[in-house]
Protein backbone atom coordinates (compact mmCIF):
# COMPACT_ATOMS: atom_id res chain seq x y z
CA UNK A 1 0.00 0.00 0.00
CA UNK A 2 1.07 3.28 -0.72
CA UNK A 3 0.20 6.66 0.88
CA UNK A 4 -2.17 8.42 -2.20
CA UNK A 5 -3.68 12.35 -2.21
CA UNK A 6 -7.26 10.50 -1.24
CA UNK A 7 -5.64 9.87 1.93
CA UNK A 8 -4.52 13.38 2.71
CA UNK A 9 -7.02 15.79 5.32
CA UNK A 10 -6.94 18.55 2.90
CA UNK A 11 -9.35 20.29 5.36
CA UNK A 12 -5.92 20.47 7.94
CA UNK A 13 -2.68 22.64 7.85
CA UNK A 14 -0.18 20.41 6.07
CA UNK A 15 -0.08 18.17 7.00
CA UNK A 16 -1.91 15.03 7.99
CA UNK A 17 -2.75 11.55 5.91
CA UNK A 18 -5.12 9.09 7.56
CA UNK A 19 -6.15 5.78 6.08
CA UNK A 20 -9.27 3.64 8.19
CA UNK A 21 -8.84 -0.13 8.20
CA UNK A 22 -5.44 0.05 7.60
CA UNK A 23 -4.52 -3.21 9.26
CA UNK A 24 -7.08 -6.27 8.69
CA UNK A 25 -9.09 -7.25 12.28
CA UNK A 26 -6.53 -10.40 12.70
CA UNK A 27 -3.29 -8.58 12.65
CA UNK A 28 -5.19 -6.44 15.49
CA UNK A 29 -5.71 -9.16 17.04
CA UNK A 30 -1.66 -10.52 16.79
CA UNK A 31 -0.44 -7.15 17.73
CA UNK A 32 -2.51 -6.83 21.17
CA UNK A 33 -1.50 -10.25 21.72
CA UNK A 34 2.12 -9.86 21.58
CA UNK A 35 1.94 -6.90 23.44
CA UNK A 36 -0.03 -8.40 26.71
CA UNK A 37 1.98 -11.37 26.33
CA UNK A 38 5.74 -9.09 26.64
CA UNK A 39 7.39 -9.75 29.52
CA UNK A 40 6.08 -7.05 33.02
CA UNK A 41 9.37 -5.09 33.13
CA UNK A 42 9.01 -4.27 29.37
CA UNK A 43 5.98 -2.12 30.90
CA UNK A 44 6.54 1.32 32.12
CA UNK A 45 4.45 3.04 34.54
CA UNK A 46 3.00 6.72 34.09
CA UNK A 47 0.67 8.53 36.36
CA UNK A 48 -1.94 8.25 33.70
CA UNK A 49 -1.28 5.20 31.30
CA UNK A 50 1.73 2.97 30.84
CA UNK A 51 3.76 2.42 28.08
CA UNK A 52 6.32 0.31 26.18
CA UNK A 53 9.50 1.40 24.44
CA UNK A 54 10.91 -0.84 21.30
CA UNK A 55 14.31 -0.11 19.37
CA UNK A 56 16.28 1.42 21.89
CA UNK A 57 15.81 5.03 24.57
CA UNK A 58 16.12 8.04 22.28
CA UNK A 59 18.88 10.32 23.57
CA UNK A 60 20.36 12.90 22.05
CA UNK A 61 23.56 11.51 22.12
CA UNK A 62 22.47 8.71 19.97
CA UNK A 63 20.05 5.84 20.48
CA UNK A 64 21.86 2.55 21.37
CA UNK A 65 19.83 0.20 18.86
CA UNK A 66 18.05 -2.66 20.59
CA UNK A 67 16.93 -5.54 18.33
CA UNK A 68 12.94 -5.52 17.52
CA UNK A 69 11.34 -9.02 17.62
CA UNK A 70 9.75 -10.06 14.08
CA UNK A 71 5.98 -9.21 15.25
CA UNK A 72 6.66 -5.78 15.37
CA UNK A 73 9.24 -5.27 12.66
CA UNK A 74 6.61 -6.71 10.61
CA UNK A 75 4.89 -3.56 11.43
CA UNK A 76 7.72 -1.47 10.60
CA UNK A 77 8.49 -2.67 7.12
CA UNK A 78 4.76 -2.02 6.61
CA UNK A 79 5.28 1.90 7.42
CA UNK A 80 8.61 1.61 5.51
CA UNK A 81 6.76 0.16 2.54
CA UNK A 82 4.59 3.21 2.52
CA UNK A 83 8.13 5.73 1.83
CA UNK A 84 6.87 8.56 4.27
CA UNK A 85 10.37 8.76 5.63
CA UNK A 86 12.81 10.75 3.15
CA UNK A 87 13.49 6.83 2.34
CA UNK A 88 14.92 5.79 5.65
CA UNK A 89 13.34 2.45 7.92
CA UNK A 90 12.07 3.03 11.11
CA UNK A 91 13.41 1.91 13.70
CA UNK A 92 11.69 3.05 16.91
CA UNK A 93 8.28 2.31 18.61
CA UNK A 94 6.66 3.68 21.14
CA UNK A 95 3.44 1.19 22.57
CA UNK A 96 0.60 3.13 24.77
CA UNK A 97 -1.88 1.98 26.61
CA UNK A 98 -4.77 4.04 27.08
CA UNK A 99 -7.73 3.03 29.28
CA UNK A 100 -11.05 4.59 28.94
CA UNK A 101 -10.65 7.92 30.52
CA UNK A 102 -7.01 8.11 30.49
CA UNK A 103 -5.42 10.73 28.12
CA UNK A 104 -2.32 12.86 27.32
CA UNK A 105 -1.06 16.66 27.83
CA UNK A 106 -0.43 19.02 24.67
CA UNK A 107 2.97 18.43 23.47
CA UNK A 108 5.69 18.34 20.37
CA UNK A 109 7.45 14.50 19.29
CA UNK A 110 10.93 16.94 19.31
CA UNK A 111 14.19 16.96 17.86
CA UNK A 112 15.29 13.23 18.41
CA UNK A 113 13.24 11.98 15.73
CA UNK A 114 13.01 12.34 11.96
CA UNK A 115 9.97 15.07 10.95
CA UNK A 116 7.17 12.45 10.40
CA UNK A 117 4.84 10.25 12.99
CA UNK A 118 3.13 7.61 11.79
CA UNK A 119 0.57 5.88 14.51
CA UNK A 120 -1.60 2.61 14.32
CA UNK A 121 -4.44 2.22 16.61
CA UNK A 122 -5.57 -0.64 17.53
CA UNK A 123 -8.31 -1.83 19.97
CA UNK A 124 -10.63 1.13 20.47
CA UNK A 125 -10.74 4.81 19.09
CA UNK A 126 -9.44 8.13 20.16
CA UNK A 127 -9.62 11.35 19.17
CA UNK A 128 -6.69 13.74 18.45
CA UNK A 129 -6.73 17.14 19.01
CA UNK A 130 -4.79 20.04 18.05
CA UNK A 131 -3.56 23.11 19.48
CA UNK A 132 -1.96 25.99 18.83
CA UNK A 133 0.92 27.28 20.63
CA UNK A 134 0.73 30.69 22.54
CA UNK A 135 3.24 32.47 24.19
CA UNK A 136 4.05 31.41 27.48
CA UNK A 137 2.22 28.29 28.99
CA UNK A 138 1.14 25.43 26.88
CA UNK A 139 -2.06 25.51 29.00
CA UNK A 140 -3.20 28.71 27.19
CA UNK A 141 -2.54 27.01 23.92
CA UNK A 142 -6.17 27.09 21.77
CA UNK A 143 -7.75 23.72 20.28
CA UNK A 144 -7.95 24.51 16.58
CA UNK A 145 -9.41 20.66 15.17
CA UNK A 146 -9.75 16.89 16.03
CA UNK A 147 -9.04 14.03 14.32
CA UNK A 148 -10.84 10.77 14.89
CA UNK A 149 -8.27 7.68 15.17
CA UNK A 150 -10.26 4.51 14.54
CA UNK A 151 -8.93 1.16 15.70
CA UNK A 152 -6.84 -0.31 12.88
CA UNK A 153 -6.17 2.84 11.53
CA UNK A 154 -3.16 4.60 10.22
CA UNK A 155 -2.42 8.64 11.34
CA UNK A 156 0.81 10.31 9.50
CA UNK A 157 2.16 13.48 10.80
CA UNK A 158 4.61 15.82 8.81
CA UNK A 159 5.48 19.51 8.17
CA UNK A 160 3.62 21.70 10.33
CA UNK A 161 1.31 19.10 12.09
CA UNK A 162 4.85 17.81 13.07
CA UNK A 163 6.59 20.76 14.01
CA UNK A 164 4.50 23.87 15.15
CA UNK A 165 0.84 22.37 16.47
CA UNK A 166 0.45 20.53 19.53
CA UNK A 167 -1.48 17.22 20.20
CA UNK A 168 -3.14 15.53 22.80
CA UNK A 169 -5.87 13.27 23.87
CA UNK A 170 -8.33 14.43 26.35
CA UNK A 171 -8.76 12.60 29.47
CA UNK A 172 -12.62 11.49 29.08
CA UNK A 173 -14.37 8.44 29.02
CA UNK A 174 -16.78 9.46 25.82
CA UNK A 175 -15.82 11.53 22.97
CA UNK A 176 -18.33 13.99 21.24
CA UNK A 177 -17.80 13.96 16.84
CA UNK A 178 -18.73 17.40 16.27
CA UNK A 179 -17.38 20.35 13.86
CA UNK A 180 -14.07 19.84 15.74
CA UNK A 181 -12.81 16.42 14.03
CA UNK A 182 -12.23 17.26 10.32
CA UNK A 183 -11.05 13.53 9.09
CA UNK A 184 -14.71 11.54 9.40
CA UNK A 185 -15.12 12.03 5.65
CA UNK A 186 -12.24 9.33 5.96
CA UNK A 187 -13.26 7.49 7.77
CA UNK A 188 -15.93 4.85 8.27
CA UNK A 189 -19.76 5.50 7.72
CA UNK A 190 -19.95 3.60 11.77
CA UNK A 191 -19.36 6.99 12.86
CA UNK A 192 -21.46 9.78 11.98
CA UNK A 193 -21.33 13.62 12.99
CA UNK A 194 -23.14 14.54 16.28
CA UNK A 195 -22.75 10.89 17.54
CA UNK A 196 -21.16 10.00 21.23
CA UNK A 197 -18.71 7.40 20.80
CA UNK A 198 -17.99 5.49 24.55
CA UNK A 199 -14.38 4.66 24.46
CA UNK A 200 -12.51 1.08 25.64
CA UNK A 201 -8.94 0.50 26.14
CA UNK A 202 -6.53 1.73 23.24
CA UNK A 203 -3.12 1.13 22.19
CA UNK A 204 -0.86 3.20 19.99
CA UNK A 205 2.19 2.56 18.41
CA UNK A 206 3.79 5.18 17.53
CA UNK A 207 6.45 4.34 15.00
CA UNK A 208 9.41 6.71 14.42
CA UNK A 209 13.01 7.04 12.82
CA UNK A 210 15.56 7.99 15.19
CA UNK A 211 18.47 9.27 12.92
CA UNK A 212 21.21 9.32 15.40
CA UNK A 213 21.53 5.70 16.70
CA UNK A 214 24.85 4.16 17.99
CA UNK A 215 26.66 1.60 15.80
CA UNK A 216 26.70 -0.73 19.28
CA UNK A 217 23.91 -2.68 19.00
CA UNK A 218 22.51 -4.93 22.03
CA UNK A 219 19.63 -8.07 21.50
CA UNK A 220 16.98 -7.87 24.11
CA UNK A 221 13.94 -10.29 24.33
CA UNK A 222 12.69 -11.78 21.08
CA UNK A 223 15.55 -12.57 18.91
CA UNK A 224 14.74 -13.37 15.19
Amino acid sequence: MHIKEQHKITSAPPTAYYISEFISEDEEKSILSNIYASPKPKWTQLSNRRLQNWGGIPHSKGMIAETIPTWLDSCLQTIHNLNVMGGHRPNHVLVNEYLAGQGIMPHLDGSLFYPTITTISVGSHTVLKFLEPCEGSEMTSRPVFSFLLEPRSLLVLQDKLFSHYLHCIEEVYEDTLDDSVINLGLCSDRYGKGSKVKRDTRISLTIRHVPKTSAFKINIGNKR
